[in-house]
């Protein structure tokens, strides 16, 4: 039963009054403390009075922060969302030295570097007194709650006795099903929140990806039920000469056209949906940090709005600010101590590195968690959102390493706060938790073997090697993120441009442990006739090299082959295999998985994925990785599936949950279940719609559907 009006208006103003207070107190003990901070007269005051001029303070304080700061930020909408995160204190601080000037008679003074300090302090006291004051007060609680999430209050459920269960996919990017089970183990578990709900309430099961373990064709699959030609993270279309990369917003924005297209249907959440965080939007009407979205402008383009509805509360602002950098302190101090240690195996963690982690683990972790929290207490029907922060330490640090389980801890606190909330949301929510693939260490393919891949085939088709193995870009998830969020150009790889416009030498890719040749003289997809007599060598360097698994070709008489060391080989059309098969040692469902690729239109001509071991699942990136995915071998292809019990099973007893396709279905089935909506399938979506979840019609004007990544 609901409290009366005038209670919970009561409660609301002897909690105001209670932060008043102890904000007045802070304020005392910070003039005391610091001796650029005063709050007395030059000639001196009373005590009395000089609590006075402190209360005056931090109610003035207090309303600027409620009043002026939402309308600061929204003038500032040009600014780039990051450099507004950094740009908190100096804001913060600046509202202090306004509220001490409008105390009468010049009583309040402070230098402005000691303004910042006092801001940041009087921020976290008020933010901490508030929330410790709703505990108790389940009305209370969730204004909280709605107050950090930034959302309008207006519900969209009219009816919440009788509105069926909401549903949460929440994505836990590059988390392996071992490496979730370890987290769960012992009585002390890294993730006791996740530990809670899988010895309880929900089922673990692991699910397979396709060949190219990633987020851009996992994401793209679940939340858009296709994922047909994406051969990789990155990959080079002979027809336009461009490189698709599937986190870049250009490419990415043109890769979620290309599925709507293929599917008639606007995605996952197409109905009362939200995507929070991810690369594509699956259909849905509310976006934050959503990829495919950043790179367009106008009314359209929803997306950077969850950045500034989260930083337009001080307290917010405040907090986040202050734990990015943190977080870029505490990267430098692991990646000094790797270095003294002489951890191995190991990669440079230098330039921007630390930063491009703290907004991974720090800023877009806290913007998606807030916005999940608002469409949860708005009631929304479906939420689908992405944690990268795992992914982005692992990558760097190792899969198992010791600062990525730290991550790992934080993060279940994040899912913590959010199934917290769950109660005070107007209908009940089922929490589905999942990862897009998992990550496999080893050394770099360039630190075990002295080359990069690109050299390997430079020597296998007679051509100038260089003398010291280049760096790849990352294919991290955040980088782009990032870029997106700084308003930065996309990166350009210039040099795999350069020789793609000489259209003279072979073009080498990588995505994890994964790599793509193409070969820009022959047009269409190259046979291994073709390539033989054009480079005789090149098939049997890269086959016979220990670092490298198998090769996949396409033969003019045998169709697919899959080529291995000493002379193996696995015919796909016809399942001959001649001698070792090169399959073997990553599994019995490869086979199923790279004849899938091989009927991509844009698959590579030559397809190479890594060797691995196969007592320890150690893999050898083709970039500066020492976790990685995008191919076959070891964890990654392996994520894991946490689903509520209420729900029915992802697959029949027995079955293997195979292929992001897959999981789209299961997961519109869920939806369907307890009188939730069921997802539309088979409608071409229409002009606004797509307007919606891309752009305008400017936004994919390539005849043949090539992305046209320029820089913008």
């Amino acid at each position: 039963m609901r409290r009366p009006r005038w209670r919970s208006a009561g409660g609301a103003l002897l909690r105001v009054i209670a932060v008043w207070a102890v904000s007045t107190v802070a304020m005392l003990v910070l003039a005391g403390a610091l001796p650029d901070f005063r709050l007395q007269s030059v000639d001196g005051d009373s005590a009395t009075r000089t609590a006075v001029t402190a209360a005056l303070g931090a109610g003035v304080f207090g309303l600027l922060g409620a009043l002026v700061w939402p309308l600061l930020v929204r003038t500032l909408l040009l600014v780039p969302a990051l450099v507004l995160g950094l740009l908190v204190f100096a804001l913060n601080g600046s509202l202090l030295l306004v509220a001490l000037w409008l105390i009468p008679d010049g009583r309040g003074a402070a230098s402005p570097e000691t303004a910042v300090v006092v801001a940041a302090v009087m921020s976290a006291v008020s933010s901490a007194t508030g929330a410790a004051l709703a505990v108790g007060d389940d009305d209370a609680y969730r204004r909280r709650l709605a107050r950090l999430a930034l959302r309008r209050r207006t519900t969209v459920v009219q009816d919440p006795a009788g509105a069926p269960p909401g549903t949460v996919f929440l994505q836990l990017d590059g988390v392996g099903h071992d490496v979730l089970v370890d987290a769960l183990a012992g009585p002390d578990p890294l993730m006791p929140t996740v530990a809670s709900w899988a010895g309880s309430t929900h089922t673990l099961t692991p699910w397979r990806t396709d060949w190219s373990s990633q987020t851009g064709a996992s994401q793209l699959g679940i939340l858009h039920g296709t994922n047909h030609d994406l051969p990789a993270f990155r990959w080079y279309e002979k027809e336009t000469g461009e490189v698709i990369v599937s986190n870049r917003p250009t490419s990415a924005a043109e890769l979620q056209r290309r599925a709507m297209a293929r599917t008639g249907s606007g995605g996952l959440l197409s109905v009362d949906g939200a995507s929070r965080g991810n690369l594509f939007s699956g259909g849905a009407a509310q976006l934050a940090l959503v990829l495919s979205v950043a790179a367009r402008r106008g009314r359209y383009n929803r997306s950077r709005a969850g950045y500034f509805a989260y930083f337009s509360d001080p307290t917010n602002a405040t907090r986040t600010a202050a734990s990015f950098v943190v977080e870029v302190f505490r990267e430098i101090k692991q990646s000094l101590r790797a270095r003294f240690r002489d951890d191995g195996p190991r990669v440079k963690r230098g330039g921007l590195y630390p930063f491009v982690r703290a907004f991974a683990t720090v800023v877009e972790r806290d913007v998606v968690v807030a916005a999940v929290i608002g469409d949860m207490l708005v009631g929304r029907t479906a939420i689908y959102a992405d944690l990268v922060a795992y992914d982005e330490v692992a990558h760097h640090s190792g899969p198992e390493s010791r600062d990525a389980r730290l991550v790992l801890r934080r993060l279940d606190r994040s899912l913590a706060l959010i199934a917290k909330i769950a109660p005070h949301a107007p209908r009940p929510y089922r929490i589905v938790l999942l990862s897009d693939h998992g990550q496999s260490a080893g050394e770099t393919f360039a630190g075990r073997y002295g080359l990069t891949l690109e050299d390997l085939v430079r020597a296998g088709c007679g051509l100038p090697v260089s003398r010291r193995a280049r760096r790849s870009p990352t294919g991290a998830e955040a980088r782009n993120t990032a870029r997106a969020a700084l308003h930065r150009p996309e990166e350009e790889p210039e040099e795999t441009t350069r020789r793609a416009r000489r259209a003279a030498e072979p073009i080498v890719l990588a995505s994890g442990n994964l790599g793509l040749v193409s070969l820009p003289s022959i047009p269409g997809r190259a046979t291994r006739e073709q390539i033989d007599r054009r480079n005789p060598a090149l098939l049997s360097t890269l086959a016979e090299h220990p670092g490298i698994g198998f090769l996949l070709v396409r033969s003019e008489e045998h169709g697919a082959v899959v080529l291995g060391p000493r002379g193996g080989a696995h015919h796909l059309d016809t399942g001959r295999i001649v001698g070792e098969d090169p399959l073997a040692p990553f599994g019995p469902g490869a086979a199923d998985a790279v004849r899938r690729t091989d009927g991509f239109p844009h698959v590579a001509d030559i397809m190479i994925n890594s060797s691995c071991d196969p007592e320890t699942g150690e893999v050898h990136a083709f970039e500066e990785q020492i976790g990685s995915h995008g191919g076959l071998g070891g964890e990654q292809s392996r994520p894991f599936l946490l689903w509520p019990e209420e729900l029915t099973p992802p697959v029949a007893e027995g079955v293997e949950l195979v292929g992001a396709e897959r999981l789209h279905r299961v997961f519109r089935r869920w939806l369907g279940e307890g009188g939730g909506p069921a997802v539309p399938i088979g409608e071409r979506p229409g002009e606004d719609e797509i307007r919606s979840q891309g752009g305008g019609p400017e936004a994919f004007s390539s005849a043949d559907g090539a992305a046209q990544d320029k820089k913008r």
